[in-house]
């Protein structure tokens, strides 16, 4: 177990549906983190930007962008938590499925690789209408904690931020909440004030990880990834704008002991999640 842990967010442009140009620069910045930290964040669909191309730009997990992170991790000793476009072979027919009747299933999907080998995806549960992205994608069914080195982490992805209930913390059932993200500078109070908002009302640690520049549909984004306390306290954060790297360190000691000071979760209201899948 760790009680200490090092997380560091990194915010960048990203080249449009340019993958060997992304996982380059990306080489380039682990190489700085080489000791330095424990987990590396980055933004949503890293590789590509936020694209609807699923037929030119998915991947299966045991692809070229999944296998690179995975010898990276291993390579640097460095956890790497992002988004990537992924896809699986036939879909199981659904008539509210737009990918249904005989084609590959797209996901938004989430991954968290260990230098221990261990490897974890999340797809995106809440796909962004206003970008048309549940027309291309499938989204997820289900969320689960990931464990690393004595922590619980839950991964989730741009959008699901808006969606208190799905990011509930049941039970302190996560102590680290990370979000990746393509949040376009328009709806950036949004940003600030929800990421916030979720380590407050979970009494948890939160990372939100955002992109800069503008995307290949022109949507400029200006960053504001960030690290809060469960106390909503800012801990590292990148100015905006600019690409760089912040680095927190979290201690879960003092999660824990603020928890048992101030024991909100003991009065969470009981709930279950129903969508149009019976989504339980």
């Amino acid at each position: 177990m760790t009680n200490r842990l090092r997380v560091s967010i990194l915010q960048t442009d990203i080249a449009w549906e340019n993958k060997q140009d992304n996982l380059r620069r990306l080489r380039e910045k682990l190489e700085t983190l080489r000791g330095a930290t424990e987990i590396v964040v980055l933004p949503e669909t890293f590789s590509t930007g936020f694209s609807m191309d699923t037929g030119k730009l998915a991947e299966p997990v045991t692809g070229d962008t999944i296998t690179t992170l995975r010898q990276w991790a291993a390579e640097y000793r460095i956890a790497i938590a992002g988004s990537y476009i992924s896809c699986e072979g036939i879909p199981a027919s659904s008539e509210n499925s737009p990918l249904s009747g005989g084609h590959p299933a797209y996901y938004n999907r989430a991954f968290f690789l260990t230098p221990e080998g261990d490897a974890y995806f999340y797809d995106k549960r809440h796909l962004f209408r206003m970008g048309g992205e549940a027309a291309h994608f499938t989204a997820g069914s289900s969320r689960s904690v990931i464990p690393y080195r004595g922590w619980n982490i839950l991964l989730l992805v741009c959008y699901d931020l808006r969606f208190p209930v799905w990011s509930r913390n049941v039970n302190n059932g996560y102590d680290l909440l990370i979000y990746v993200a393509n949040w376009p500078e328009p709806r950036r109070k949004a940003w600030d004030i929800l990421l916030q908002a979720r380590a407050l009302e979970n009494i948890s640690y939160v990372c939100g990880v955002n992109r800069i520049g503008a995307d290949g549909n022109r949507f400029p984004h200006n960053g504001g990834s960030a690290i809060y306390s469960p106390r909503g306290e800012l801990l590292a954060g990148v100015p905006d704008n600019e690409e760089g790297i912040a680095t927190a360190i979290l201690e879960l000691s003092a999660l824990q002991q603020f928890r048992e000071k101030f024991p909100a979760w003991k009065d969470e209201d009981a709930f279950s999640i129903v969508s149009d899948n019976n989504l339980r």
